[in-house]
């Protein structure tokens, strides 16, 4: 596997064990784990209210249901990459629809090589999406500085009658002779004066 770091959690819904039995030896535990093999979309949404997923894999028609609408739905979920399999004469129409929705697609009947090319896709994409998640919580963290520091500086004008500039010197400079971040300044004067 390109990404030897990373373990992918794996959902696989498929009504055929013959794909299962295909699929199984592409998903070893030493990159895939666990992985976890439904035969109907009902079981598939169950699955995925008790737990996360890197990938779902949907081997299409399903018994209930045909199973794209499923896969959109699960592409929605944050960090899990999708794949639709479909049979070949669906495929264009099909994939012009899951597509745009993030779902990646694939024609039926497929290669050992180009199942496994896939899945190194849906490691790319998952990874994509890690670095993306990453950021967001770093912005996240950043904007709650922010906000902690700025009810700091109004706790500081309120009870100490500074400006804001005065304010916001003050947890400046406190952080840097006492070689801590503004935040734990921050946290300390909210501490005081709250």
């Amino acid at each position: 596997m390109v990404f030897s770091d990373q373990t992918y959690s794996v959902l696989v819904v498929s009504a055929i064990p013959k794909f299962d039995d295909t699929i199984r030896p592409m998903l070893p535990t030493t990159d895939y784990w666990p992985v976890c093999f439904v035969t109907n979309i009902a079981a598939a949404r169950r699955e995925l209210l008790d737990r996360a997923y890197d990938f779902v894999i949907v081997n299409a028609p399903l018994p209930d249901d045909f199973g794209s609408r499923f896969a959109v739905d699960a592409c929605v979920r944050p960090g899990t990459v999708v794949l639709l399999l479909v049979r070949s004469e669906l495929y264009e129409e099909i994939n012009a629809k899951v597509t745009p929705q993030g779902v990646f697609a694939l024609s039926k009947p497929t290669s050992v090589q180009t199942m496994q090319q896939g899945l190194k896709w849906m490691a790319s994409a998952r990874e994509r999406l890690r670095c993306l998640e990453k950021k967001a919580t770093s912005i996240e963290e950043k904007m709650e500085e922010i906000r902690l520091v700025n009810r700091a500086k109004w706790l500081l004008i309120e009870h100490l009658k500074m400006t804001e500039a005065d304010a916001h010197h003050y947890i400046e400079r406190q952080a840097m002779d006492r070689c801590v971040s503004r935040r734990e300044i921050a946290i300390g004067i909210v501490h005081t004066y709250s």
